[in-house]
C-alpha cells in the first residue's frame, strides 16, 4: 500500500497534524466526532493510487494537533482558517475539501467562505443547510421533547467528558456501534443516543455488541482508544459548544449557496442524513453545482469506514470530473 507520511504544520495560531499519501491535485479530508485522521485510512490509499495527493488532518483539539483551552477557539471560522493554513503550509494554492460528520459543516463552510482556495467540496453524512432564523440552542428545545437533545447534553464543560473518560474503550465501542448500520433498528418510543433522559447519560441508550462489526477491527478501536485516552474529548466537544457563535459569525452568509462543484454521500440508516432529508431536497437551490447525491442503503453514520469501496468509487469519479 502507498506509504503514509505524518507531519505537523504551522497554521498561524497553532499546529495541525496531517497524514498524506500520493502526488497530484490535493484532496483535504476533515474528520468528525469522535474520530481522527485515521477515519480516512481507506481513502488515503485509494486516492493516492488514483493519482491524487490525499491529506487527512487531525482537527484542532484532536490527536497531535493544537488544543486551545478557550471554547471559542473551536468556532467554524477558526477551523476553516486551519484548513486554509494546511493547504498553504503544504505548498498548494487550492484543494478539494471533503468532510464527514462535524467535518462536513467544516468543509461546507470552508468552501462557502473561501471558494478561491477550495475549488470543490465533498460531504459525507451531513448535507449543506442554509443558516436559518432560529438559533441552534433554541431549536434543540423542540427536538427532544421531555428529554435532552444530545448537542444540549454536550454543552456543559466537563459533563459529557466525565461519562466518556470514565471508560474510553467501552464508551467508544458503544457509540461507534450504536450509530452504525450494524446496530439494531431504532424503535420509535424507546429512545436513541440522539436524546438523553434528563439527568442521565448517553451510554444508557447505547447498544454494546458482543463482537465488533466487520468494518471496525480491534486494531482500529485500539488506535481510537489510545488517541482519546491521551488527548481527551474536550477539544471535540468544544465544537458543539460553538454552534450559537457560528450562527452569529456566519450571519453575513445567510441565504448564500455553495457555488463550487459538490458531492454528497449519506447512509439510509444514518440519523444525520435522515434528519437532513429536507436539506437534501433543497440542494438544487442551496448547492446548484452538485454533481451527485448518493444514499448508501443500509449504511450507518460512519460512512467512509462502513462502506469504503463505494465511497472511494464516488470520490474518484467526482474528482476526475472536475
Amino acid at each position: 500500500m502507498t506509504e503514509l507520511t505524518h507531519r505537523v504544520v504551522d497554521v498561524g495560531d497553532g499546529r495541525i497534524h496531517c497524514v498524506e499519501a500520493g502526488t497530484g491535485p490535493m484532496v483535504l479530508f476533515v474528520h468528525g466526532f469522535p474520530e481522527s485522521w485515521y477515519s480516512w485510512r481507506h481513502q488515503l490509499h485509494a486516492l493516492a493510487e488514483g493519482g491524487f495527493r490525499a491529506v487527512a488532518l487531525d482537527v484542532r483539539g484532536y490527536g497531535r494537533s493544537s488544543k486551545p483551552t478557550a471554547i471559542e477557539a473551536y468556532r467554524l471560522l477558526a477551523l476553516a482558517g486551519d484548513n486554509v493554513g494546511v493547504v498553504r503550509a503544504l505548498g498548494e494554492d487550492t484543494a478539494v475539501i471533503v468532510g464527514h460528520d462535524w467535518g462536513a459543516p467544516i468543509a461546507w463552510t470552508s468552501a462557502l467562505i473561501r471558494p478561491d482556495v477550495f475549488r470543490a467540496v465533498g460531504s459525507l453524512s451531513v448535507p449543506f443547510n442554509l443558516r436559518g432564523d432560529v438559533r441552534p440552542s433554541e431549536a434543540w428545545k423542540t427536538l427532544a421533547g421531555a428529554e435532552e437533545f444530545y448537542q444540549e447534553y454536550f454543552q456543559q464543560p466537563g459533563r459529557a467528558e466525565a461519562e466518556m473518560e470514565a471508560d474510553v474503550r467501552a464508551w467508544l465501542t458503544g457509540f461507534y456501534f450504536t450509530a452504525s448500520g450494524d446496530a439494531p433498528p431504532f424503535v420509535p418510543g424507546e429512545g436513541s443516543i440522539a436524546t438523553i433522559p434528563r439527568g442521565g447519560r448517553m451510554r444508557d441508550r447505547m447498544v454494546f455488541p458482543s463482537a465488533l462489526p466487520s468494518w471496525l477491527t480491534q486494531g482500529d478501536l485500539d488506535y481510537y482508544v489510545e488517541e482519546f485516552e491521551r488527548a481527551g474529548f474536550t477539544g471535540g466537544l468544544n465544537r458543539y459548544r460553538n454552534v450559537d457563535r457560528d450562527f452569529d459569525d456566519l450571519a453575513v452568509y445567510a441565504g448564500v449557496p455553495i457555488t463550487v462543484p459538490a458531492l454528497f454521500v449519506g447512509g439510509s440508516r444514518d440519523g444525520a442524513t435522515m434528519w437532513g432529508t429536507s436539506a437534501i431536497e433543497r440542494f438544487p437551490q442551496t448547492v446548484p453545482n452538485l454533481r451527485r447525491s448518493v444514499i448508501l442503503e443500509g449504511c450507518g453514520h460512519w460512512t467512509q469506514q462502513e462502506r469504503p469501496a463505494e465511497v472511494n468509487a464516488e470520490l474518484l469519479a467526482f474528482l476526475r470530473s472536475l
